[in-house]
């Protein structure tokens, strides 16, 4: 080969990884040669002129090939006492029907906490938090608790049990009340199956927006919200009578504040939140709604 025709396609101080290069071009029929540069600070590979091109495109995917795959990103952090959302979950849904079922208040209470689509339209906006904690009868209310554990529990684990539960009752009664708003007024519904998909929801958007500054495949990225929606698509649509519209409003509201609230500045913002802070609010707007619903 005439050295005089030479271009150099790679230069490096291991020789080592030179021949590397060189046996890759030979295999796709480029010739060259390895030699050390002119003060020997580094190794050359040389090849003709007029394959230059053809080598060069072969070493970039050789190199594509070869890179080292990135880290894998460091496991998200957990937040401790997540069940102590789930017991005050179960206590406020227990006690509502205890308290219903003995008529230790007014006796039209459970009337006056229904999501009544014409109450609702008419101003009586407390109804989207009072009908998150009433249910029809044992079999409904158990589902809610089991179902609303679970999902609160995991949720509590991911973004702090304050911050889980204020986005899980939020979203659920937004979702509420804009079924509420835009339903035919002869429509009404109650349980806390709405705030069981919007506790899903919004964990499902939480761990995509995290994802989408890691350096993953996209299938990585979007997995946590594709899983979100298969299981809603999975146990939001079984069952007669199921409120499916509440059930999608409730997962799609959820998903938007969890979104949100994964956001850096606002993340930033609930964290130097105590959770017992962010819990007592949840708390608070059902209380405030459940008082409304009294002395109205």
């Amino acid at each position: 080969m005439d050295d005089a025709g030479l271009t150099i396609v790679f230069r490096s101080r291991r020789r080592r990884e030179c021949d590397e290069r060189l046996l890759v071009l030979t295999a796709v029929g480029v010739e060259g040669v390895v030699a050390p540069a002119p003060d020997w600070s580094e190794f050359l590979l040389q090849v003709d002129v007029a394959q230059a091109e053809l080598a060069v495109r072969h070493l970039a995917q050789y190199e594509a090939e070869n890179r080292a795959p990135l880290p894998p990103p460091p496991p998200p952090s957990l937040y401790p006492h997540a069940w102590i959302g789930c017991a005050a979950y179960v206590l406020v849904l227990l006690g509502v029907a205890w308290v219903l079922s003995n008529g230790l208040v007014r006796l039209d209470a459970f009337d006056q906490g229904v999501l009544d689509a014409a109450r609702v339209q008419g101003g009586e906006w407390w109804r989207a938090w009072t009908a998150l904690t009433l249910h029809l009868d044992g079999p409904h209310l158990a589902a809610n608790l089991g179902a609303g554990v679970w999902f609160g529990y995991l949720a509590g684990r991911q973004m702090g049990v304050g911050t889980a539960w204020l986005l899980t009752v939020t979203g659920a009664a937004l979702a509420n009340l804009l079924e509420g708003l835009t339903g035919p007024p002869e429509h009404q519904a109650v349980g806390a199956s709405t705030a069981v998909f919007a506790a899903l929801g919004a964990m499902s958007a939480h761990s995509w927006r995290e994802r989408l500054q890691l350096p993953q495949r996209w299938a990585r990225r979007w997995g946590p919200l594709v899983a979100g929606v298969i299981l809603l698509g999975w146990t939001g649509s079984a069952g007669e009578g199921t409120d499916l519209v509440a059930h999608v409003a409730g997962f799609a509201v959820g998903a938007a504040l969890g979104a949100l609230a994964a956001l850096p500045v606002v993340r930033a913002a609930l964290d130097r939140t105590p959770q017992w802070l962010t819990g007592a609010a949840a708390l608070g707007s059902v209380a405030i709604a459940w008082s409304c619903a009294l002395l109205d």
